[in-house]
């Protein structure tokens, strides 16, 4: 399938020009209908019904087997999430931490990361320590970051895959090499809810103790529904935290044991069907190539909104040294509110979105962008920028 087939099974870019694929994706027609079908057949079954069962078993399998080939783990290493705050919660809050030991963030990661990190250390009397990552234009100057703050107590190091507002891919495989080599062998939490669905993945996921993503952005595929890939290790020391009946390995029994792989941080009762719609998402984009076929087109894509950004005066990109090497582009407007742009370019049919920190609005390419949506919201702007 090619990404102009994929865009007419997606309803939601019919009559706008859509940027906004980090902060939710389309959902295609294909995948709605396979939500709904898997919907249908549990009620031919019979909800929590005898003969209901194996196909629930078989559907929730289908989906653990396919985002664990997404992330190249086993799945025993891959629990199934709502989002992924939970990914990140769930397990992170389970890990043994003593008194005076030290998180360490990245000073680019989601507010919502960060507040969970933050009532962690209040709860456990941790302290909260941050290296740099945003400014940073090269892997060396973050693992000098990095370095630079790592304490003899450090037990986590919190960094995302992607950064959600300049679009700068972090070396996680060398940040995991490096704590491996302290003594105290900190945790890697990655947050990948940008890089999923957007960057060939490769042995990233395999390298964090807590690789944590979500199917409703670059995935393109129904909203309440993620993963979380964890490391051998935590599966060993993490104890679940938000526990429902899906956590134990007899859900008839109380005094039953947590399962010992990942479903251990799995609650209770969730919506089965999502899993049909995301695999249909996910089958959907391989049609349309493979993941670093898909990142290239990506990258090309934001390569020529960032060059046009560029010829326009007043516009000025978050990167200026060379392009992002994804599909996010920040940029700001001389004279101009970000909300304000965002308003403005929603009233001519351009769907972006603003940021707060760094205080810009942000475009994303997605393999179903056109080059011509492209260039008709580089005109859009150039005229907005003239105009003031």
């Amino acid at each position: 399938m090619l990404p102009m087939d994929l865009r007419a099974v997606m309803p939601a870019l019919s009559g706008k020009l859509y940027f906004n694929y980090g902060g939710q994706g389309p959902l295609p027609t294909p995948s709605l209908e396979a939500m709904v079908a898997c919907w249908a057949e549990l009620q031919r079954l019979g909800p929590f019904s005898r003969d209901v069962w194996p196909y629930l078993e078989a559907e929730v399998g289908a989906l653990r087997q396919r985002l664990a080939g997404l992330c190249s783990v086993p799945p025993h290493r891959l629990a199934l999430t709502e989002n992924v705050t939970t990914g990140c919660v769930l397990p992170l809050w389970g890990l043994p931490f003593d008194q005076g030991d030290r998180l360490l963030l990245s000073d680019a990661e989601h507010p919502g990361v960060v507040a969970a990190c933050k009532e962690l250390a209040r709860r456990q009397h941790l302290e909260v320590d941050w290296f740099s990552a945003r400014d940073c234009r090269s892997d060396q100057a973050v693992l000098a970051g990095l370095e630079q703050q790592l304490q003899p107590r450090t037990r986590l190091v919190v960094l995302s895959h992607l950064l959600w507002n300049s679009g700068l891919p972090m070396p996680i495989t060398a940040v995991a090499q490096r704590l491996a080599q302290h003594p105290q062998h900190p945790f890697l939490l990655v947050d990948a809810a940008q890089s999923v669905g957007s960057l060939e993945l490769g042995d990233v996921p395999a390298a964090a103790d807590i690789f944590a993503f979500t199917g409703h952005k670059w995935c393109c595929g129904p909203e309440g529904l993620g993963g979380v890939a964890v490391s051998e290790r935590v599966l060993e020391l993490s104890q679940p935290t938000v526990i429902g009946w899906r956590s134990l390995s007899d859900e008839t029994s109380a005094g039953s044991p947590w399962h010992r792989d990942g479903r251990r941080f799995e609650i209770a009762t969730s919506c089965v069907p999502l899993g049909a719609g995301l695999r249909r998402s996910l089958d959907l984009l391989d049609e349309a190539g493979n993941a670093a076929q898909r990142e290239a087109r990506i990258q090309a894509l934001s390569r020529r909104l960032w060059q046009g950004l560029q010829q326009i005066k007043g516009m000025k990109t978050l990167l200026q040294e060379a392009p992002p090497p994804s599909g996010l582009v920040s940029f700001t407007a001389q004279k101009h509110q970000p909300e304000a742009v965002v308003n403005a370019l929603a009233d001519q049919g351009f769907q972006l979105r603003s940021l707060e920190d760094p205080h810009c609005v942000r475009a994303c390419t997605h393999i179903c962008t056109t080059e011509a949506e492209i260039d008709a919201l580089l005109g859009v702007l150039a005229n907005f920028s003239a105009a003031a």
